[in-house]
C-alpha cells in the first residue's frame, strides 16, 4: 500500500471543501432567485408571507442587502439585518400593485465563486423580464456581488446581498405569449 504524504492528503480535503462550497452557494443564489420568481414555482407555498419566510431562511441574522449605483441606490439604498430585508420584500410582494406583476423569472450567468475559508463572495449577472397586467413589459439587468458565510452547523448563508443595475429596456407588448398564472412544475 502507498502512503499519501499528510500535505497531499490536507490538499485534497481543502479542494473537496471548496468544491463541496462552491456547490452549496451556487445552489443558494439559485435558490433564492427561484424563489422571487412569478408565478412562484416553490409548489405548495399559498402566500407571499410563506415566500418571504423561505427567503428568508437563506439570509444571516446580520444580512445586508443593497442597491448600488445611479439606478439602484435611491430605489433599494441599503438595507442591515433580516427585519429590514424582511421589510423589504414585504412592501415587494405584500402589496397590491396595478398593473399587477404576472411574469418575473430570474437568469443568471457569468458565475463566480471565490472561497475563502468559511467565507465567500460570488458575482453572477443576472437578467429579468418582467411583463404587467396592463401589457406592459421590461427587460432588466443587473449584476449581483454577494457574500456567504457558512455556519456553524454546516450550511451556508447569504451575509449580502448586492446588485447594480446594467439596463431596463421597455419589451414590446405581446413579445411572450402563453405564460402560466401558477407553476405546477415541482408538484408531486
Amino acid at each position: 500500500m502507498v502512503e499519501v504524504p499528510a500535505t497531499v492528503f490536507q490538499r485534497l480535503v481543502e479542494r473537496v471543501d471548496t468544491l463541496e462550497a462552491e456547490a452549496e452557494i451556487r445552489r443558494l443564489q439559485a435558490r433564492y432567485m427561484f424563489l422571487c420568481d412569478t408565478p412562484l414555482p416553490e409548489y405548495g407555498v399559498k402566500s407571499d408571507e410563506q415566500r418571504i419566510d423561505h427567503i428568508m431562511a437563506l439570509y444571516a441574522e446580520d444580512a445586508v442587502w443593497e442597491g448600488v449605483g445611479e439606478y439602484y441606490d435611491g430605489q433599494f439604498g441599503r438595507l442591515e439585518g433580516s427585519a429590514a430585508i424582511r421589510r423589504h420584500f414585504e412592501q415587494f410582494w405584500g402589496q397590491e400593485k396595478d398593473p399587477k406583476l404576472l411574469l418575473n423569472v430570474h437568469y443568471l450567468t457569468s458565475e463566480q465563486i471565490h472561497v475563502q475559508g468559511e467565507s465567500a463572495t460570488g458575482q453572477w449577472v443576472h437578467c429579468q423580464p418582467w411583463i404587467f397586467s396592463d401589457g406592459s413589459s421590461l427587460l432588466r439587468s443587473s449584476r449581483l456581488n454577494n457574500a456567504f458565510r457558512k455556519q456553524g452547523d454546516g450550511r451556508w448563508l447569504i451575509t449580502r446581498t448586492r446588485t447594480e443595475n446594467v439596463f431596463v429596456a421597455p419589451l414590446t407588448e405581446g413579445w411572450a405569449t402563453d405564460f402560466p398564472a401558477a407553476s405546477v412544475l415541482l408538484k408531486p
